[in-house]
Parts: structure tokens; sequence; C-alpha cells
């Protein structure tokens, strides 16, 4: 499955239902190449250093139904705010959703307004990927 305002909904509805409005807020939406949706959010950890990021969940779900992830999304709220900000995976996210390739679509903040998103490819969003190397020494392409 592709990209779509689904999946971003889907990340949107869990972020205002599982958080109140005066609280900054965040969720994620991965789709399965099943189609199925799977969301998830970050656990509000006490020690900074041990927090996962919202994609986590659904990351580790996938991998646990042997699901491939084709387009994952992350949103985020300030408290007492109405805008929903598109967020690209950090590089941490990356690294886990280029367990499946690629050609894994991600959501982006359109430059001209963090609101509105652009689906990219991960290969788009990190053209000079580490591990591109060892699959071109062994003669597959990405």
């Amino acid at each position: 499955m592709k990209l779509d305002q689904r999946l971003i909904d889907a990340a949107i509805h869990l972020m205002n239902t599982r958080f109140p409005q005066d609280e900054d807020a965040g969720a994620a939406a991965m789709y399965t190449e099943t189609g199925e949706i799977l969301t998830s959010v970050s656990p509000d950890i006490p020690n900074g250093a041990a927090a996962l990021c919202h994609e986590t969940g659904a990351i580790c779900e996938a991998y646990k139904r042997e699901q491939k992830v084709t387009a994952s999304v992350c949103v985020y709220r300030a408290a007492n705010s109405s805008d929903v900000l598109i967020l690209a995976p950090c590089g941490i996210c990356q690294e886990r959703l280029y367990m499946w390739g690629p050609s894994v679509e991600v959501a982006v903040a359109d430059p001209q307004d963090a609101r509105k998103w652009i689906a990219k490819r991960l290969d788009e969003v990190q053209p000079h990927y580490w591990a591109r190397v060892f699959a071109e020494q062994d003669g597959k392409s990405w």
C-alpha cells in the first residue's frame, strides 16, 4: 500500500483519542503489505535516554506478524494547538524501516507548510544509505 491520507488520518485519530488536548502528543501509523494499518505511540518514559519513537511499536508489531511495512507516517501536535505537524522518521527509525528495503514510503513535511505531507521513498530521504555499498558489492540493486 502507498502512503495516503487514510494513513495520515489513522495516526491523527490515535493521537487525538490517546492524548488530551492540553498535552504535547504524537503517534505513528504504518501500512503493511496486506493493507493493514498498524498504529503506535511512544510511552512516556521518565528517563529520556530510554525513550522510544512513536513508530517503534508498529515496527515491532509488523515484524512479529512477519509482514512487510510499505508506508509510514509520524504526526505531532503541541499542547493546546490544533496544528498537526508531519515528522519525517528520525535516523534510527529510518534504519528500522530499511529492514523492508529502500522503497518504503515515508511522510515528510512539505517545505512550505509542515502541516502538509509529501511521500518520499527511504532512498530519496537518505540517498547515500550506508548499507547500499554492501548490496551493490553483492550484485543486488536497491
